[in-house]
């Protein structure tokens, strides 16, 4: 019996394995190593980090890097704000089909591909869109309004694209808080602000913290967002690789820039989870 339970283990792990060495581990490897050979000549290499140094020697990349940081922190922080007051009301407060319809209005995008979804977006904000159209129709403004290539778009379809990542840990975490005792901070005098800071929000920071590192992972590796709706004013780190990759067949540069920003993403996450006291195993679990 022991045996073929050991089997059976072995069986369920094995396509597990084969996913991370076969796509993860083998293919970082693979790139750290082409990150770390200088071409000399046609087809010539050798060993070293000029690769790295070219990106703390060039203002464009390092401006760049920051910039993409900065930005994905505060698409997180946005769609953490959005997301946090709509969970809330559909794991405490809607009861029975309207709850599995309002949850159901969420996921009903994302059975679209994201760039039916981006395309949908430059639909709705480029001159002659609804957005423009409605302005002009209401007085606002004189002639038509071009929304699209700038910040606030990009901003706008990130935090769509991310909303559902950030929507389903909140909820699951907030229909696991009993609420009995929301109704007891209630009656020991609380209100709707003090009973939020000191009872849902530290029991949801769990998810909080998972739908979190998410959005940011998912907000710092998009390119089709940035690409559509950015345009060539706002830069994204993501750009700069597939313009090494793809562009100028500098792949050495490329897969550089591609452990950058892995190294970039989990220094980032490692240090909200130490400000939150969180781990791994609580967030993801």
């Amino acid at each position: 019996m022991r045996a073929e339970t050991r089997l059976g283990f072995i069986l369920l792990l094995t396509p597990l394995l084969l996913w991370l060495v076969l796509l993860i581990i083998i293919p970082h490897i693979d790139m750290f190593l082409i990150s770390i050979r200088e071409r000399v000549a046609v087809r010539t290499y050798e060993t070293g980090f000029a690769n790295y140094l070219t990106f703390f020697t060039e203002p464009l990349y390092l401006v760049t890097f920051m910039r993409t940081a900065l930005m994905s922190v505060l698409a997180t922080v946005m769609t953490l704000i959005i997301a946090f007051p709509v969970s809330y009301y559909i794991a405490k407060i809607a009861k029975g089909r309207l709850q599995s319809a309002l949850f159901l209005l969420c996921l009903v995008p994302f059975w679209v591909s994201e760039l039916v979804r981006t395309f949908g977006w430059m639909i709705l904000l480029r001159e002659t869109g609804i957005f423009s159209s409605l302005l002009q129709f209401i007085g606002i403004v004189d002639g038509p309004v071009e929304m699209l290539y700038n910040d606030t778009a990009m901003m706008v379809g990130l935090i769509y694209t991310s909303m559902l990542f950030m929507v389903v840990p909140l909820v699951t975490t907030l229909e696991s808080l009993d609420d009995s005792v929301i109704e007891a901070g209630y009656d020991l005098g609380g209100n709707a602000i003090t009973v939020t800071r000191e009872i849902v929000i530290p029991h949801a920071t769990p998810g909080i913290v998972s739908g979190c590192i998410v959005v940011f992972m998912l907000s710092l590796g998009n390119y089709l967002t940035p690409t559509m709706l950015g345009g060539k004013e706002s830069l994204w780190f993501t750009e700069l690789i597939y313009s090494q990759f793809i562009v100028r067949f500098n792949w050495e540069l490329g897969a550089a820039f591609g452990f950058l920003l892995l190294g970039l993403s989990s220094f980032i996450v490692w240090i909200a989870l130490r400000l939150t006291g969180q781990t791994l195993e609580k967030t993801m679990g």
